[in-house]
């Protein structure tokens, strides 16, 4: 932001000037990560390939959705606190606190392990924004992240099921190899 803009808009909500641009700078680095894990999910849509293709690129194009509503959210929490929401792609490359996305991934579950690194990184980041947010006094804010929360420990779920299957299959031939001696 140039130098001409004032920290903050007026705005009428009761929080202090001090909590409020403090939340900001939480807020618009939440924003360059959700920026950038958006567009890593959709590149991860539109470059999948193998055995589960079409539902691959069906859950990837819906976690995409999912996360754009996470943007705008968060966007407008920053204004509506007074500030200036600092979304371009440039300012998301450079302040978020994700790796970049590994382009030699071609099948799904190539895919679906760099997005559960992913969501993983940027859950624990929520969870320590909820816990900023709540320590500031910033109630309203807290709760936009424990909602954020909820969906992102959700959709890492549903990326780790495809991850665990061989995990689990393992698991239960070592214990069944065990129950009945052969092992």
């Amino acid at each position: 932001m140039s130098s001409n803009h004032s920290p903050l808009y007026a705005t009428r909500i009761d929080l202090a000037e001090t909590i409020r641009i403090q939340t900001i700078a939480i807020l618009n680095q939440t924003l360059a990560s959700t920026i950038d894990l958006q567009t890593q999910v959709k590149q991860a849509h539109w470059n999948v390939k193998g055995h589960n293709f079409y539902q691959l690129h069906l859950l990837f194009d819906a976690m995409a959705t999912e996360l754009e509503e996470f943007v705008d959210m968060v966007a407008e929490r920053i204004t509506a606190l007074g500030g200036y929401a600092l979304g371009t792609a440039r300012i998301a490359a450079k302040q978020s606190e994700l790796e970049e996305y590994v382009f030699d991934a071609v099948e799904g579950m190539d895919h679906i392990a760099a997005l559960a690194d992913r969501f993983a990184i940027f859950a624990k980041s929520i969870r320590q924004n909820i816990h900023q947010t709540a320590d500031l006094g910033d109630a309203d804010t807290t709760d936009l992240y424990t909602e954020v929360s909820r969906a992102i420990d959700k959709r890492l779920w549903f990326l780790e099921a495809h991850l665990q299957t061989s995990a689990i299959h393992t698991q239960a031939h070592s214990i069944a190899a065990y129950t009945f001696g052969v092992v």
